[in-house]
């Protein structure tokens, strides 16, 4: 197999995970706000409300205002998860409870790097291979990065916000390469979303590998 000019990778998912569940993490922080709630309804409510959300991509819009967009964005998937969760009422700061929660998940606390990641990233570039994280993440992608010191392993990032398109689409892996200046069929793309991941950057015409880590 002819070894690739680049290598993306997915983020969430594929190079780090979060410690637990996101409800562990949402709960935990709301009860310092005095809130108490099931952290596996918590859990379940989070997923439901981030699958009917619309991606995180915003066409057209200022680079200066993509922070305040994904904050917004994240805002609204975590008042519908309290909501689905039947204990939204009770908070009566839930503004500074969710600035806290944003601003936590851009630090390392939140997550852990798997264990094949550093080999795998370590092996790649003593072959000389460049390597870019291509994610439907949000700018904090960056902090999260250096925070766990993956950062230096990557020669690109590219996420769905400042692209205005998101995984699948085609236009965030053609972003991608082009920051490379690396044809399709000369890169693969590494995530653990079939759907997105494999399928998309497939349609895309790079070597797609699903990382299936369930």
């Amino acid at each position: 197999m002819q070894q690739p000019q680049v290598i993306f990778l997915d983020a969430v998912g594929t190079l780090f995970g979060i410690k637990g569940s996101v409800g562990e993490v949402y709960g935990k922080i709301a009860q310092k706000f005095g809130v108490e709630v099931s952290l596996e309804e918590l859990d379940r409510a989070f997923y439901n409300s981030f699958k009917k959300s619309e991606k995180m991509a915003f066409p057209g819009v200022p680079v200066e205002e993509i922070p305040l967009r994904e904050f917004e964005w994240w805002e609204a998937v975590a008042i519908n998860t309290f909501q689905e969760a039947g204990v939204w009422e009770k908070f009566t700061d839930f503004a500074n409870f969710f600035g806290e929660l944003y601003d936590y998940f851009a630090t390392a606390e939140p997550w852990f790097i798997y264990a094949d990641v550093i080999p795998a990233l370590e092996h790649w570039q003593n072959l000389g291979i460049t390597l870019g994280v291509l994610s439907n993440f949000d700018s904090r992608i960056y902090s999260v990065l250096d925070a766990l010191e993956l950062m230096q392993y990557f020669s690109s990032v590219t996420i769905s916000t400042e692209v205005g398109a998101a995984k699948p689409e085609a236009e965030i892996f053609s972003a991608g390469l082009a920051k490379h200046d690396c044809s399709a069929d000369a890169a693969w793309h590494i995530g653990d979303s079939f759907t997105e991941d494999y399928k998309g950057a497939k349609a895309a015409g790079l070597r797609a590998i699903w990382l299936n880590r369930s």
